[in-house]
């Protein structure tokens, strides 16, 4: 069981608001912040319990987000299907993998990672095609590669993945970027769960700082979506924004993991 201050709780609720406002704001990308703000922020000692708390505020925050997408018809189902069924195994496994990592060599992985999802977010691109990408032999087995891939990825360091998910997708199927987004939230979600319940079952999810955490994350999401609405002419500049500040995240964890800073 793990205990909560008061101090803890507000500095969750914060960090959490964060993470969702800069979901609704750019449209993907804060929950690769979650798991730094959770170890640097909050102070859980534990890297561990960090990635299974934090992979449990990715499912149930990328599960919301299905819902809108969907309405929206951005969600190719049958291709989320197949890329998330066989990203479970590969989440499972990078989970399981991850568990046994010395905490602090994974954070130190897991800055290099956040590295190359701020180069993705900097090279994303949509050429504004409306291509209404159908499941094909020709495809299939690119998305289940892909799938098992990025999956291993995500539930290795215990991310939703999203904007590793987003370039496979475009990669195996070639569909617009918007479509990418609404599914790539539906394998965001079933690897959020698997690795979520891995932790979880190994005592790893510190359940009442989760539990502030989603709270501070949907309201923070609400606000920032409505502030991307107002700014969406401005969403190239405040993404490159973000990527620097990434960027920015990944220097200082890479200089505590290496000892440069104490």
């Amino acid at each position: 069981m793990f205990d909560l201050s008061m101090l803890q709780a507000l500095l969750g609720g914060a960090s959490g608001s964060l993470v969702g406002f800069t979901l609704g704001l750019v449209g993907g990308g804060g929950s690769i912040l979650a798991v730094p703000l959770l170890v640097y922020l909050v102070g859980v000692p534990n890297a561990h319990v960090a990635i299974g708390t934090s992979a449990v505020a990715v499912a149930v925050n990328a599960a919301a987000s299905v819902v809108g997408h969907a309405r929206a018809g951005n969600v190719r189902w049958p291709c989320a299907s197949v890329f998330a069924s066989a990203g479970v195994g590969g989440a499972f496994a990078g989970s399981a993998l991850g568990r046994r990592v010395d905490g602090e060599a994974l954070l130190a992985a897991f800055a290099m990672l956040m590295v190359v999802v701020a180069v993705l977010m900097l090279r994303r691109r949509d050429d504004g095609v409306d291509r209404r990408v159908r499941l094909n032999r020709g495809n299939a087995p690119a998305l289940v590669g892909t799938g098992i891939g990025v999956g291993a990825l995500s539930g290795f360091f215990g991310i939703g993945g999203g904007f590793l998910i987003v370039p496979g997708l475009i990669f195996a199927t070639g569909m617009p970027m918007l479509q990418a987004i609404g599914t790539s939230l539906v394998a965001v979600t079933a690897f959020g769960v698997t690795t979520a319940g891995t932790y979880a079952a190994a005592g790893l999810v510190n359940w009442p700082l989760a539990t502030v955490f989603v709270a501070g994350g949907v309201l923070g999401g609400l606000v920032g979506a409505r502030a991307g609405r107002a700014l969406s002419r401005r969403r190239g500049a405040l993404t490159r924004v973000f990527a620097g500040l990434i960027f920015a995240v990944a220097g200082y964890m890479l200089a505590r993991s290496l000892g440069v800073l104490h």
